[in-house]
C-alpha cells in the first residue's frame, strides 16, 4: 500500500512573516516600549530602591515592552467590533 499524499501548501517564508504586520507592529511595540521603560528609569527612576519596578533598569524594560506589545498586540486595534 502506498500513499500517494502530496502537500500542496508551501511553508511560508521567514522574510515574508518579518514584514508582515502579524510580527512587524507588535515588535516595534515591544521596542519602543522597552526604549521608553529604559528612559523613565534613566530620568525618573527611583533611587532609593524601594519601588519594585522603576529601581532597577530590567524592571522598567520588561514593563516597558510589555506595555509596547500590550497597546500593539491588541486584537481590537483595527477591528470595528470592540
Amino acid at each position: 500500500m502506498e500513499d500517494n499524499i502530496t502537500n500542496t501548501s508551501k511553508p511560508k517564508k521567514v522574510w515574508g512573516f518579518l514584514k508582515s504586520k502579524g510580527f512587524l507592529r507588535p515588535f516595534l511595540g515591544v521596542l519602543v516600549g522597552a526604549t521608553g521603560g529604559f528612559l523613565y528609569y534613566y530620568f525618573i527612576g527611583c533611587n532609593s530602591g524601594t519601588c519594585p519596578i522603576t529601581s532597577s533598569p530590567y524592571g522598567s524594560v520588561i514593563t516597558g515592552g510589555l506595555l509596547g506589545f500590550l497597546v500593539t498586540g491588541s486584537p481590537c486595534m483595527n477591528s470595528k467590533q470592540c
